[in-house]
């Protein structure tokens, strides 16, 4: 049986991540309080917004931003979208 957890994102009880996807608090805040659908979306918007915007991930900006915009993705919160992207 998969553990689930109340998704910060979806508002509803949802199948949770197996381990933390960060280290430190921010992993454990997105293991107890993501779902792994929730976090697969922000995966897959994440790499979209590195390449639309050529960030890379040794610039402590990029990281800056990217870690901002996947607060605001998985709270709910507006957030910088790829062009184009029309969430399913």
């Amino acid at each position: 049986m998969s553990r689930t957890v109340f998704c910060r994102k979806y508002r509803e009880e949802l199948p949770g991540l197996d381990a933390p996807p960060l280290p430190g608090g921010a992993g454990e805040d997105i293991f107890e309080n993501v779902s792994a659908k929730a976090w697969q979306e922000w995966q897959h918007v994440q790499t979209m917004l590195i390449n639309e915007h050529h960030l890379s991930m040794a610039d402590r900006e990029a990281r800056s931003y990217l870690s901002e915009q996947m607060r605001r993705f998985l709270a709910n919160e507006d957030y910088d979208r790829p062009a184009g992207y029309v969430p399913e």
